[in-house]
């Protein structure tokens, strides 16, 4: 990875605000948009999701995700040059009070600081997405796989 594109990954993880979700419930697949924030490693994306919304059945320990971070679109741009990173991994679930939870809970309410009194709430839960593969995408006939050691090299220039 040339440091042009190692640029553009550090943007689309730091600089972007929500990614689209996919899990599967029931055996059959479903998405959803929810926001995240990145371990500073850039080892997992955390997302705080209420236990009632849908997509949390599919967020059990140990089950797989798929997710997409993408640059904004905009009318005069080439959809198919739009920046974007695919990853799949394991979703994890941090229990409450513990070093991991904390630190996860940290880096969320600092990106979004709004979200602070909502931890309080019962049925939210903190996920960490944690990536095992994945794909940059650059724009059209521009991709790379990436992993976690990419990925924390990534982590390891910022």
């Amino acid at each position: 990875m040339d440091a042009t594109q190692q640029e553009m990954l550090r943007r689309i993880l730091t600089e972007c605000r929500v990614l689209s979700l996919a899990v599967t419930i029931e055996g059959a697949p479903y998405a959803g948009l929810l926001p995240f924030a990145v371990r500073p490693d850039f080892g997992a994306f955390y997302i705080h999701a209420s236990g009632l919304a849908r997509h949390s059945r599919g967020l059990g320990e140990g089950t797989s995700f798929g997710l997409v971070i993408h640059l904004p679109d905009r009318p005069d741009a080439d959809p198919l040059q739009l920046p974007r990173v695919t990853l799949q991994g394991t979703v994890r679930l941090l229990d409450k009070g513990t070093p991991a939870y904390e630190e996860g809970r940290a880096r969320y309410v600092e990106k979004f600081p709004a979200s602070a009194p909502v931890f309080g709430l019962g049925d939210f839960n903190l996920y960490a997405l944690e990536p095992a593969q994945g794909r940059l995408i650059t724009g059209f006939g521009g991709a790379l796989n990436i992993g976690p050691r990419t990925l924390g090299e990534l982590g390891a220039d910022a």
